[in-house]
C-alpha cells in the first residue's frame, strides 16, 4: 500500500477544508464486504500453505486489481473445472456452483476449498428445500451471472429466470399458488422489489424467503448512496465492469439525483474532463474493492482541488465469517502448536 496514500480513518477526513469549496462525499460502509473479504483471504492462505499454483474456478471475486494481485502470488484462475490438472487443489469463488461443478471435482480428484460466500449458501439452501416441497421457484437475477448459474444449478427442474420486472409476464409456472421468490444477492434493492411487486400482481400467493436474499453489505452500500447523490455533481464508483453490485451503484446514483456517475477500476481511469465544472464528488466503491483503490483515487481528486472529504455513514458493519472447513482443517494441522 502506498505510504503516502491518503488516511481514511474519520479522525484524519475532519480535517478543514482548503477553501476551494470542492468536496468529496465518501460513501461508508464501502468497498469489501465480509463475504469478499474470507474469499480473498482464503485463497491467500491456501497459496501460503500449499505453495503455488493454487487454481481458483472463475475470478474468486469480480475486480481485475485482486485477481490480478493474486495471479502475482501464484493463482490460476481458470473458466471450467476441466482445465484444473488432475488431483490439484482448486478454490471455488465467493459466487457459488452448482453440484454438478462439485461432481466434476471428484472425478477429477480434485481437492477443493468452497469460498462461497455464506449469504449465497442460504440462497442455495433455500432452493433445494423449496424445490424439495414442489415449489416452482423465480429466482429474481441476471441470466449468466456466476451466482445465478449455481443457484439455478441447486434445482434446475423447479427454477424459473425472473430478469427484472419485465420479464414477469413471460414466465409460466405450473400451480400458482405454489410459487416462491428467490434472487441473486447483489441486485438493486429498488428494482428487485418492483419485480417482487409486479410477481405478486400475477400470483397473489407468491411466498417471499424466511429473509432477504439481497446481501446486507449491497444494501448498505445502496443506500449510503442514496443518502449524498442528490447533493452530487459526479459519483465516482470503484469497482469492475464484471461486478454486479458495483455496476448497481452507479444505477442508484444517477437514479437517486446524481448528475453524472462512472464507474472505474483504477484511479487513472478518471477522466479529467469529467471534473469539469464539479463542486462536489460523490465517492463509493463496489463490495470486491480494496480500499487502497479508493485512497488512489482520493490522492487523485485532492491534486484537483477535492481535499475537503467528508465520511457519510449509513452503517457500521462488523460481521465476519470463518475461513472454508476444508482450509480451517489443514491450517490447524500445519500450525506449531498441533505438531
Amino acid at each position: 500500500m502506498d505510504s503516502h496514500a491518503p488516511d481514511l480513518s474519520p479522525q484524519a477526513l475532519s480535517s478543514t477544508s482548503s477553501g476551494t469549496g470542492k468536496k468529496v462525499l465518501l460513501a461508508n460502509p464501502r468497498g469489501y464486504c465480509a463475504g469478499v473479504d474470507r474469499a480473498v483471504v482464503t485463497v491467500e492462505k491456501a497459496l501460503e500453505l500449499y505453495g503455488a499454483p493454487v487454481y481458483v474456478r472463475k475470478q474468486i471475486v469480480h475486480n481485475v486489481h485482486v485477481v490480478r494481485t493474486l495471479e502475482k502470488r501464484g493463482a490460476i484462475f481458470v473458466e471450467e473445472t476441466e482445465e484444473v490438472p488432475e488431483g490439484s487443489i482448486v478454490v471455488f469463488s465467493a459466487h457459488g456452483v452448482a453440484p454438478t461443478v462439485h461432481e466434476e471435482a471428484k472425478a477429477l480428484n480434485l481437492r477443493t476449498i468452497d469460498a462461497t460466500c455464506p449469504l449465497v449458501t442460504k440462497v442455495h439452501m433455500e432452493a433445494r428445500r423449496f424445490a424439495s416441497d414442489d415449489f416452482d421457484i423465480l429466482l429474481i437475477g441476471h441470466e449468466g451471472h456466476e451466482e445465478v448459474v449455481g443457484t439455478s444449478g441447486e434445482a434446475p427442474e423447479h427454477i424459473h429466470l425472473i430478469d427484472g420486472p419485465d420479464d414477469v409476464a413471460n414466465v409460466q409456472v405450473r400451480d400458482p399458488e405454489r410459487v416462491v421468490w428467490l434472487s441473486q444477492t447483489t441486485l438493486s434493492v429498488d428494482e428487485t422489489m418492483r419485480t417482487v411487486a409486479a410477481l405478486k400482481e400475477r400470483f397473489p400467493k407468491l411466498i417471499s424467503p424466511p429473509s432477504d436474499d439481497i446481501c446486507y453489505a449491497t444494501q448498505n452500500r445502496q443506500m449510503a448512496v442514496k443518502r449524498f447523490a442528490g447533493q452530487c455533481d459526479l459519483v465516482l464508483v470503484v469497482g469492475s465492469r464484471n461486478s454486479s453490485n458495483s455496476v448497481r451503484l452507479v444505477e442508484v446514483a444517477l437514479e437517486c439525483g446524481a448528475r453524472a456517475s462512472h464507474l472505474i477500476d483504477y484511479p487513472e481511469d478518471i477522466d479529467l474532463a469529467w471534473l469539469e465544472g464539479v463542486q462536489t464528488v460523490g465517492l463509493t466503491s463496489g463490495a470486491s474493492v480494496p480500499d487502497d483503490l479508493v485512497r488512489g483515487v482520493l490522492a487523485v481528486l485532492s491534486q484537483h482541488g477535492f481535499d475537503d472529504v467528508e465520511v457519510v455513514t449509513e452503517a457500521e458493519e462488523r460481521l465476519t465469517f470463518s475461513l472454508p472447513r476444508e482450509l480451517k482443517k489443514d491450517l490447524r494441522a500445519a500450525s506449531p502448536a498441533s505438531s
